[in-house]
């Protein structure tokens, strides 16, 4: 049975996260649709990453399995063809080994949290962005971001209902940088816990309003309290930017 990795991108505001429930539009289930529709396969699209209500990706990754050869290029213009008119894109569709997992052969994960810090509301970003009118001290911000660096217990910085078995996590980047009124935060580890770039981008704001001292994140770390968190980010501001593979897949 062929497999295909689809590379993904998405506005997330009008569905319920990504992964299908019966309750809700999801991204999944629109793809799952979608390729009802174009092939009359009921198939599981696995995806990458679990993104939450209202989160935004560029660099989605799923994979497919079809139970006969396709053109790559066909796959990806029918899904789109079927997807419309909803906010979601197929990229690029690619033959891929069986061995390759959207989500478990991923090495690296890149988010991307947006901010516009300006007084006035934005009439062009609604749901794209996160608006703070309250000036942000962006240098105290990305010095307080390098505290999150490296291999940590996350608990302050999960949900509260994350089911993943461990609050360990190592952070590889994480940075905060201004251009003009836009705030952008860039985050990249090889997993994620639920809710945790929002929860470090959340308190982050905190560190930029004067409200937290920069060394407050480390304190807030070694805590492992989630009382300890400052208030969790919209979900409207968050990207899914990229997933890495060990290989050229």
């Amino acid at each position: 049975m062929p497999r295909y990795r689809l590379d993904i991108e998405y506005d997330g505001t009008p569905f319920h996260g990504w992964q299908k429930q019966a309750d809700g539009p999801t991204v999944q289930g629109a793809l799952q649709d979608a390729l009802v529709a174009y092939c009359g396969v009921n198939t599981v699209v696995h995806g990458a990453g679990r993104t939450d209500s209202g989160v935004h990706a560029f660099g989605q990754v799923a994979h497919i399995d079809l139970p006969e050869t396709r053109a790559p290029d066909q796959i990806r213009d029918a899904l789109n063809f079927h997807l419309r008119p909803l906010p979601v894109v197929v990229l690029r569709a690619r033959p891929v080994p069986a061995s390759f997992d959207a989500r478990f052969s991923a090495v690296r994960r890149a988010y991307r949290y947006l901010i516009e810090n300006r007084r006035a509301p934005t009439a062009i970003h609604t749901n794209r962005r996160w608006q703070v009118p309250r000036p942000l001290d962006v240098d105290a911000m990305a010095h307080a971001a390098s505290h999150f660096l490296g291999h940590h217990d996350f608990t302050t910085f999960r949900a509260a209902g994350c089911q993943a078995k461990s609050p360990m996590r190592t952070v590889d980047h994480c940075t905060v940088t201004r251009e003009g009124d836009l705030i952008t935060i860039d985050v990249r580890a090889r997993s994620f816990l639920h809710a945790q770039v929002r929860s470090m981008a959340g308190s982050l704001k905190m560190v930029g309003e004067g409200r937290w001292a920069a060394d407050e994140i480390a304190v807030a770390l070694a805590a492992r309290d989630r009382k300890r968190c400052g208030p969790v980010a919209p979900a409207c501001g968050l990207y899914f930017m990229q997933v890495d593979y060990p290989d050229a897949v």
